[in-house]
């Protein structure tokens, strides 16, 4: 019976994540830079490494091509061939730029907005030419009314030395843009048994974060894969709106039968946080980590045999005989519930888990110390707040 309803959940939350997914709006960005400065290293560094390979292009105008992948809310606009080189290619190149941006705003086309442009300078040139400030005032100068920040991107920061000294002289230029981001944005090697640590990439994700517009939000922490916090923040406020709702229900159903039995709020808080996170819906691998998370969790705090022993780390909780707990109760098994399956989730991404540990004796007993733990964190701060 518990594996039938571990499958019913599961079954719920791909297709709660499916949805949420597919209510994502689409993120749009535009990459501009000249040829050799590492862009597609660069977006594969922030969304993953085969987004460029496998993405299928588009050309938009003579220079600029659009590089989707299906069901990946997520469109570029490249300019494979940047070159600021005479009057005529700057003036083409720049207007072709401001032409697209206009009338990606101006289309009626819901959600087919540019949402920032990413500038790429290579760092090893240890140059930023008269001609591509101008390039970027003129562009600005033109969009200035659709609101689209610009970040420029010093790419191939292989010395972190040479990319301050190259910031410095691009501030000096004053230009129009969000922010100057140094990155290398993968390990160099200089040696067989030395390398150069990428860095800077889980930055460029922080600013943009914070730049794009809040409906586009969303949509770039579950695509970005390049700054962990990003997605537990997220997750987190989505497990604390859980929680508040489940206490502002006042009592839920508490069932004695030795099996996890999720209401809706709780599944769309697991769905939310799993599309946080970008993890892939797999039927499989979702199996594995929601039976390692509410099939031993879950029996634990839902049990026949624990209940009354739970119930008695949450004051005020109530009894298991009259069927309901309360809602500071509810709160502190949502909050701990979910708590858990990021802390899974973390470590999984981190690599300090693999999925087949979920599964395992240990891995079950780790699961259910970790719920616990979660429940009496979740229990002193209901009190706290009730105290308040």
């Amino acid at each position: 019976m518990g594996e039938l309803m571990t499958r019913d959940v599961v079954d719920r939350i791909i297709s709660t994540v499916k949805n949420e997914f597919e209510k994502l709006p689409k993120l749009n960005i535009m990459l501009l830079g000249k040829t050799g400065v590492g862009k597609s290293t660069l977006i594969n560094s922030i969304f993953g490494d085969s987004l460029v390979r496998t993405g299928i292009g588009k050309p938009v105008t003579s220079d600029i091509v659009r590089v989707e992948k299906k069901d990946f809310p997520l469109a570029l606009y490249d300019t494979p061939g940047l070159e600021l080189k005479g009057d005529n290619a700057f003036v083409s190149l720049s207007d072709q730029v401001i032409n697209v941006i206009t009338e990606c705003f101006t289309d009626d086309i819901e959600g087919n907005e540019i949402h920032c442009i990413l500038y790429c300078v290579n760092t090893a040139s240890h140059r930023f030419e008269p001609s591509e400030g101008a390039f970027l005032k003129r562009i600005a100068d033109k969009i200035k009314g659709y609101n689209v920040p610009v970040i420029i991107v010093l790419t191939q920061a292989f010395s972190r030395k040479d990319a301050e000294e190259l910031k410095r002289v691009i501030e000096q230029e004053n230009l129009p843009v969000s922010a100057i981001i140094p990155v290398l944005a993968q390990d160099y090697p200089i040696s067989d048994e030395l390398s150069k640590r990428a860095y800077g990439i889980d930055d460029l994700a922080e600013i943009m974060s914070q730049i794009l517009p809040e409906a586009i939000q969303n949509t770039f922490i579950a695509l970005e894969k390049a700054n962990l916090n990003l997605k537990i923040r997220r997750a987190r406020a989505i497990v604390t709106t859980a929680a508040t709702g489940a206490a502002a229900a006042g009592a839920i159903p508490l069932p004695v039968a030795d099996a996890a039995v999720l209401v809706p709020d709780q599944i769309a808080m697991l769905a939310g946080i799993t599309a946080a996170f970008g993890f892939p819906v797999d039927k499989g691998t979702l199996m594995t980590v929601i039976s390692g998370t509410i099939g031993s969790a879950g029996a634990t705090v839902l049990g026949r045999t624990v209940v009354s022993n739970l119930l008695k780390l949450i004051p005020g909780a109530g009894s298991a005989a009259g069927g309901v707990i309360s809602g500071a109760t509810a709160a502190a098994i949502t909050f701990a519930l979910g708590e858990v399956y990021i802390q899974i989730l973390i470590q999984v991404s981190k690599g300090e888990m693999n999925m087949t540990d979920l599964s395992t004796d240990e891995g079950r007993e780790k699961i259910s110390k970790m719920f616990v733990e979660a429940i009496k964190l979740g229990a002193r701060a209901a009190k706290k707040n009730n105290e308040g």
